[in-house]
């Protein structure tokens, strides 16, 4: 199975891989993804649609559920497994599970959010029920009116138990559909499976320059060319070298754009 790519929007794009979790991790930070965050997941949702790919198939995100005796049930804001992936699979492989040292508890628990109990979280209370507004930071509101859009009133959260012993499961969300209706599932057992992980990947200032040239990039030029203009000769600004600077910086001017340019540095 090969990384999918099935989102490029023009700054964050998205792909997946089914593989064990382990194994698709490394595969996408290979090329420069990262594990998904919720707030990630539920804004390119909202942009890209119910009928969308990302919409219609769950995956694991960076966020997990710890499990922590005498407290309770936490969402977590980076899960213990993400930098111990090869660990908590195996463990899983060996059908058990990720049992967690103190250390770890307490550093996972100082970004996080309790969960009480496993009821649904109402969709037109996104925006202020603490545990969507930890989930889905700004995006919260915004995906609970996509999904009433979507006539998806409530969403399932689903929790294992809590054992004599912490541990940590890595956080699903579903697919929108009305047997899932995007289910935060905080119990998904099975890292060892070939089920979905996917990443996200921001483009880079200098990578948006060299294959996207926007008019920043030109209005630098010709602010660079104005300055100078102020202490060198005039026919420094030959229409070549202009062209030849565009050139450097990765812009292809053409057409009337490039007419007039040529007549304004004659």
């Amino acid at each position: 199975m090969v990384i999918i790519q099935d989102v490029k929007p023009r700054i964050t794009e998205s792909a997946y891989v089914e593989k064990p979790f382990d194994e698709a991790k490394a595969e996408l930070e290979a090329k420069r993804y990262e594990v998904i965050s919720l707030e990630e997941f539920a804004r390119l949702r909202t942009e890209l649609g119910k009928e969308h790919h990302i919409s219609k198939w769950g995956s694991y995100t960076r966020e997990g559920f710890l499990y922590v005796p005498q407290k309770g049930v936490f969402l977590v804001r980076n899960s213990p497994i993400l930098a111990n992936a090869k660990k908590a699979t195996d463990c899983h492989r060996n059908g058990s599970e990720f049992y967690l040292t103190d250390e770890q508890v307490e550093q996972s628990l100082a970004s996080s959010v309790q969960f009480k109990d496993a009821n649904s979280i109402p969709t037109n209370r996104f925006a202020e029920d603490e545990r969507t507004v930890f989930a889905f930071g700004e995006s919260a509101g915004k995906y609970g009116e996509f999904l009433k859009e979507a006539k998806i009133a409530e969403m399932p959260v689903y929790l294992a138990n809590v054992e004599k012993k912490s541990f940590a499961r890595q956080a699903w969300l579903h697919r929108l559909d009305e047997g899932y209706g995007s289910e935060l599932d905080g119990g998904n057992w099975g890292l060892h499976f070939n089920d979905a992980v996917r990443g996200v990947r921001h483009a880079s200032a200098d990578e948006g320059s060299a294959s996207h040239p926007t008019f920043a990039n030109l209005s630098n030029l010709q602010q660079q060319k104005a300055d100078e203009e102020k202490s060198a000769p005039r026919n420094l600004y030959a229409p070549e070298k202009f062209f030849q600077a565009c050139a450097k910086e990765g812009i292809t001017i053409q057409g009337e754009l490039e007419s007039k340019i040529r007549a304004n540095l004659k």
